[in-house]
């Protein structure tokens, strides 16, 4: 133990053999030896108060004096204690370099997000010799963490300072250390210095300045981009994740969530976007994740990501199953029924993530696994079933793979066993393979869902055999599946109770016709005297037309008083109109609802 030797033995600490490592005050060592001394007789832990006490001045035991006897202390006895105290920067400053460790880790939890502690908050503390500084004692040198303050010479450079100090923080919350926290600081320090001297723009800082980001939004960006960067198993996705990586107790918790809202700047910017999973109880899970095109702007050369996301545009390309929507309509766009309104919005709004959280605490919802959620929509056709499927969607910000189960037959003659566990098939690898992913919706699901018929013809045993199969995969589904039929009087129960929620869309009332007239009609167009939306939808309420017959109808109308010389909208033009569809059964058009633009 030839340093441990040499430290104790020098009477000038300057001429010690550790003294270029250490660089400390003569204050800082005089703490240091009486540490190193107290640990060889046995004592590894020492209250600061004591240590203070025992190499500045004689400490006095305030618990032994009586309490009429206060006056007669002597003001010299608090002079001598003020005195100690003015040495408890040097206390702070080995706590800073690592050399000491706070005992008691509590008080650490306000230097994370870098608020300067009173040193008088150090008195109670215990303190122990970090491994450092015993590795330091025992071999005589210590490893160069971080390097000179170079410019960056490319922005991989600048990433890789970046990462570092996520990953610190990252530790700093499993462990608190004095250590780690001082070598945050170092690497922010030698971000700071290093950028200072580079002459080339490095993209992710520019990203910082143009958009102003604070100290707790770049954590979280750098978070996600680490997390993109070296493709890890997805913790830094979880909102709660990344806000405990910048908040220190459960106020600033629930204060940061800000941070990740809608109307956050790092979500209004597009610098991060989300996507959410309904599960059972209504509740909803969200998970961030950098823009794949903002990715390839911030990582020209990226390393091979292993599981790399990809966009659903690129996986579709690959197979020739689904039609990709991107949802444009919102449930403020959508006319229902008030009932049905309210249950749908009731599944969206339960949104409450002490619930999830305590969900997870219990075991109820598994912490790695995406949550499920199978509706069913129901009623007559052109009611609003797949605009609805396309507001949840869009309310969830997630995109729809969309098969329409009415061709499968037409598709895959001969093979449709088979082919319905290729839909799902399909859609499972691609799910695994997007960031976020999306709904798969199943458009006119009506001989999936009927009644089965016991029969021994081939077509019915065949066409029962399918159903069994779909029945099979929508019990084993994991995302969020949403199935549409006309279907009401020979639905099969056995499908029935496969799905978390079954939603009925039932015709429009009137309230709902005189809505779905003045959402349609041209607000520019001509009018003949008494046409309004409230007069259409009381004088061709015998017609019974639902939401998409009405926008169809309106649409032809346009189209054929666009022609006339002197282009007027009367309403025995509507007539025409709906007796010419109604002939053409207007149950046939292929509406996917009933909003246009």
């Amino acid at each position: 133990m030839r340093y441990l030797k040499d430290f104790l033995s020098q009477e000038d600490f300057t001429k010690t053999l550790i003294y270029p490592y250490l660089k400390c005050t003569e204050q800082e060592a005089a703490i240091l030896r009486y540490l190193v001394l107290a640990a060889l007789d046995g004592e590894s832990e020492e209250r600061v108060l004591d240590i203070l006490g025992a190499i500045f001045g004689k400490p006095t035991d305030v618990k032994k004096l009586r309490l009429d006897n206060l006056k007669d202390w002597g003001k010299q006895e608090y002079i001598n204690k003020i005195e100690r105290t003015e040495h408890l920067g040097a206390i702070k400053s080995l706590l800073d370099s690592g050399w000491i460790n706070a005992v008691d880790f509590s008080f650490l939890r306000d230097r994370e997000v870098g608020r300067d502690m009173a040193l008088l908050e150090l008195l109670p503390l215990e303190v122990s010799l970090s491994s450092s500084f015993l590795r330091l004692l025992e071999d005589g040198s210590v490893q160069q963490e971080v390097p000179v303050n170079t410019p960056y010479t490319d922005h991989l450079e600048y990433l890789t300072d970046q990462f570092l100090r996520i990953g610190l923080l990252a530790s700093l919350r499993h462990k608190k250390s004095a250590k780690i926290a001082s070598q945050i600081r170092s690497v922010e320090e030698r971000i700071q210095a290093r950028l200072e001297r580079s002459k080339s723009e490095i993209p992710a800082h520019k990203l910082l300045k143009d958009h102003h980001l604070n100290t707790k939004e770049e954590i979280i960006f750098f978070a996600l981009l680490k997390e993109e960067y070296y493709g890890g198993d997805g913790y830094y996705r979880d909102m709660n994740n990344l806000i405990d990586l910048v908040s220190h107790n459960e106020y600033e918790k629930i204060q940061n969530r800000a941070l990740l809202d809608e109307k956050s700047t790092l979500v209004e910017k597009g610098l991060l976007d989300y996507g959410e999973m309904l599960n059972p109880f209504g509740g909803i899970m969200r998970t961030f994740f950098i823009p794949e095109e903002l990715l390839r702007k911030l990582i020209n050369t990226p390393k091979k990501r292993r599981g790399n996301k990809q966009n659903l545009a690129t996986e579709l390309l690959e197979q020739d199953i689904f039609e990709l929507l991107t949802p444009s309509a919102s449930f403020d766009e959508v006319i229902l029924p008030s009932a049905t309104r309210a249950t749908l919005e009731s599944i969206l709004q339960q949104v409450d993530s002490s619930v999830v959280a305590r969900l997870k605490e219990w075991g109820i919802v598994d912490k790695h696994k995406g949550v499920q959620a199978k509706i069913l929509f129901y009623g007559a056709a052109g009611t609003g079933k797949t605009l609805s499927a396309q507001a949840i969607a869009k309310a969830l910000k997630k995109q729809i793979l969309h098969f329409d189960c009415s061709k499968i037959l037409s598709m895959y003659v001969g093979e449709s066993e088979k082919n319905v566990r290729k839909i799902f098939d399909t859609y499972k690898d691609i799910a695994q393979k997007s960031k976020n992913p999306p709904i798969l919706l199943l458009d006119e699901a009506d001989q999936f869902l009927s009644t089965r018929i016991h029969s021994n013809s081939g077509a019915e045993k065949m066409h029962n055999q399918m159903q069994n199969i779909f029945l099979e995969q929508i019990e084993r589904f994991s995302g969020v599946l949403i199935a549409t039929t006309n279907l009401v009087e020979s639905f099969d129960k056995a499908f029935s109770r496969r799905f978390d929620y079954k939603i009925e869309f039932k015709r429009p009332d009137f309230a709902m016709r005189v809505a779905l007239w003045e959402k349609f009609l041209p607000k520019t167009a001509p009018y003949a005297r008494g046409i309004n939306a409230k007069a259409l939808a009381s004088t061709l309420a015998s017609y019974d037309l639902s939401g998409a017959q009405i926008a169809l109808v309106v649409k032809n109308t346009a189209y054929k008083i666009a022609t006339q010389a002197k282009p007027i909208f009367k309403e025995e033009d509507f007539i025409q109109m709906i007796i010419r569809e109604q002939k053409g059964d207007f149950d046939e058009q292929k509406s996917v609802g009933f909003n246009t633009h």
